[in-house]
Formats: C-alpha cells, sequence, structure tokens
C-alpha cells in the first residue's frame, strides 16, 4: 500500500505554531483532511503519518483527534518534552493512545546545535524505545554530530531522518552534506524520509537540481532505507502535491518494481505500523 510518511495539519487558532506567520503566505491557513483527501486519492495513496508541528503536548493531543477520526490517518509523530524531568512518565502517557507512532522534537528551531548530544535526554530516548516509538529526526546538516551520539548510545532507538538532513540546496554546497549523510547512513538501523527536499532549494528549482541528493541518499541509504514523505502542505511553497509526488518517481524510475513499492510504502509500513498504528 502507498503511504505518505510525512504530512501535516494544523489550525491557527490553537496559537503554538511559533514558525507558522503571515509572511509564509500560502500555508498561513488551516489545513485539514478534506484538503489532503483528494490529493491522496488522485495518486493512490492509501495511508499517511500524520506529523507534528507545534513543540507542544496539546497539539499532539489535538493530531491524535483528528487520526482517530480520520482512516487515512496510520499514525501520528507528535511532541514531547524531552527536557522534561519527569519526561519518562509523560512519553508513557502520550503512548498509550495507539495511534502514536514517534515523537519529533524540533531539533532546527533549537539555539544549542548539540542538544540531541546531552546525556541529560537519555530518559526519553529509553522511555520511546520502551514504547516502541519512533524517533524522527528534523535536522539541517549541522546537527549531524550530535545525532551520530544519539545513534551510538541508543542503538535499539527506531530513527528516521527528516527531509535528507536539510541540504543547502539554494547555495548548492553538498559538501559537508554529503560525509554527514555518509556518516549516518554506516548505521544500518537508521532510515531516511524523502521528503521536504523543494523547500530547501530556490523557487527555480528542477528536477535536475535535485537529483545530485537523491543519488546521493540512494547510494547511502539505498531503496530499503529511504521513505517517501510530501511533507505536504509546506510542500506547496515550492510546488503541489502533485509536482512532488512526480518528481520523485521520476527520480526513482531507475529502481525496480519492488523497490519503489518500498520506497513509496513498504518501508514507512515497516518502521512505523508493525506495532503501533492504524494498519
Amino acid at each position: 500500500m502507498r503511504i505518505d510518511a510525512h504530512q501535516h495539519f494544523w489550525s491557527l487558532a490553537r496559537g503554538d505554531y511559533g514558525w507558522l506567520t503571515p509572511a509564509l503566505g500560502l500555508i498561513h491557513r488551516d489545513f485539514g483532511p478534506a484538503d489532503l483527501a483528494p490529493l491522496l486519492a488522485a495518486h493512490s495513496v492509501e495511508r499517511t503519518i500524520l506529523v507534528q508541528a507545534a513543540p507542544t503536548e496539546a497539539e499532539t493531543a489535538y493530531l491524535l483527534d483528528i487520526a482517530a477520526k480520520t482512516l487515512f490517518v496510520a499514525g501520528v509523530v507528535g511532541w514531547s518534552d524531552f527536557d522534561a524531568p519527569n519526561v519518562a512518565e509523560r512519553i508513557a502517557t502520550l503512548a498509550a493512545d495507539p495511534l502514536l507512532v514517534g515523537l519529533r522534537p524540533m531539533v532546527q528551531d533549537i539555539p544549542d546545535d548539540g542538544w540531541l548530544a546531552r546525556p541529560e535526554l537519555a530518559p526519553a530516548f529509553k522511555a520511546m524505545v520502551a514504547n516502541g516509538l519512533v524517533f524522527d529526526a528534523l535536522l539541517k546538516p549541522r546537527h549531524i554530530p550530535a545525532m551520530l551520539a544519539v545513534l551510538e548510545r541508543h542503538p535499539n532507538l527506531a530513527c528516521v531522518i527528516d527531509h535528507g538532513a536539510k541540504p543547502d540546496l539554494v547555495n548548492g554546497d553538498l559538501t559537508a552534506w554529503r560525509v554527514g549523510i555518509g556518516a549516518l547512513a554506516r548505521h544500518p538501523g537508521l532510515t531516511c524520509k524523502l521528503s521536504g527536499l523543494v523547500t530547501e532549494a530556490g523557487p527555480d528549482w528542477t528536477l535536475e537540481t535535485l537529483r545530485p541528493v537523491v543519488e546521493h541518499l540512494l547510494a547511502t541509504f539505498g531503496p530499503e532505507r529511504l521513505i517517501f514523505g510530501s511533507d505536504w502542505p509546506v510542500v506547496t511553497l515550492r510546488a503541489s502535491y502533485a509536482q512532488w509526488f512526480e518528481v520523485a518517481e521520476a527520480l526513482l524510475a531507475g529502481l525496480s518494481e519492488a523497490q519503489r513499492a518500498a520506497v513509496f510504502g513498504g518501508n514507512a509500513q515497516k518502521l512505523y505500523l508493525s506495532q503501533r498504528g492504524r494498519r
């Protein structure tokens, strides 16, 4: 089955989306299941993974409520305060809802680039392992050294890198990103999302802009550890849902049918929905 493993819903009136300002134009409005459903149907996508967009547990509850009422949402990647002294208890409480499949701190917005590597976060990662949750790593290349420390300390943590670790496609210097992705990919249990790339590029991006990034992700992670996601509606800042889907298909056209099926659904099903979520 086809799975879009990275999409968002939000309601501006909730008031906890600090990053979502009027300057973002097209996406500074409410988005819900009725907006996404026809896009999924047009591309034969049967399930999605709904990902947090605000650093609050209240938003996680809001997303879990949507998921409970929306059959195409197979699971929610939520948020919890990893710095809280009672973080293990908080994670266990959230994980009591089987539709919670993962957690994602908004690492890219945290001023300390080494935050992930702090030993004090160990209880949060241990609680995620204990509750069968996936860690969605929202990284930029500068965060990769800290992420490598997490992987070394918590080898049993199920983890996926969001948006290919956000390569700098505007300036086009991919040197440090390539090295960092190579180091991440040497951890065999780690997967990576093929998502969010067009929004890291300029408005004049083309398929060829993205090709070097996708080729490097394929060379390092392989199709068995890549997962398609739309990053809708954020993707609409640079492309329509259909455009990104078609570009992703074109960039993966050299794979076998089985490999493409894995990237567009099988790998996400294995990562997120083996034990939790809506199967």
